[in-house]
């Protein structure tokens, strides 16, 4: 449930990295609450549960939005894989098994390994992709 609440804790932090560990523990407990409510509406057929199934998803979407791109972030990506998963079948079978996949070992663009920060920043190496340009940075001229 700690993982959970610091999900929700964090729920516009899209920067940094997540663990496997926090992305699937949030998954886990977002879908027995999305259980739960489903199963009592289907019971009780009472309109409530259909609002409060609604407002759940409507609180849990910023959430859920700022934990894949972290997890995405964790494996070395970019957020914005997001929308291959509108690929159908195939990119939600892509996304699924980047989720599952360990995150990359030591610091990398996104940030610090969320499993070893007592690495730092740049202990053990430079970070695994390479530096990008910066604003001002000076180019050799074109010829």
């Amino acid at each position: 449930m700690n993982w959970y609440l610091a999900v929700l804790k964090n729920y516009v932090g899209f920067d940094g990295r997540a663990r496997r560990q926090e992305y699937w523990m949030f998954s886990l407990v977002s879908l027995v609450i999305d259980v739960v409510l489903y199963s009592l509406l289907l019971i009780s057929h009472s309109t409530i549960f259909s609002i409060l199934i609604f407002l759940y998803g409507l609180a849990i979407f910023l959430p859920s939005l700022a934990v894949f791109v972290r997890r995405m972030h964790d494996t070395g990506r970019s957020g914005w894989w997001f929308f291959l998963g509108l690929i159908p079948l195939v990119g939600a079978i892509i996304l699924l098994v980047w989720l599952a996949t360990d995150g990359n070992q030591g610091p990398n663009r996104y940030g610090p390994d969320p499993k070893r920060p007592e690495m730092g920043q740049y202990a053990g190496g430079y970070p695994q992709d390479p530096p990008y340009p910066q604003v001002g940075d000076q180019f050799p001229p074109r010829g």
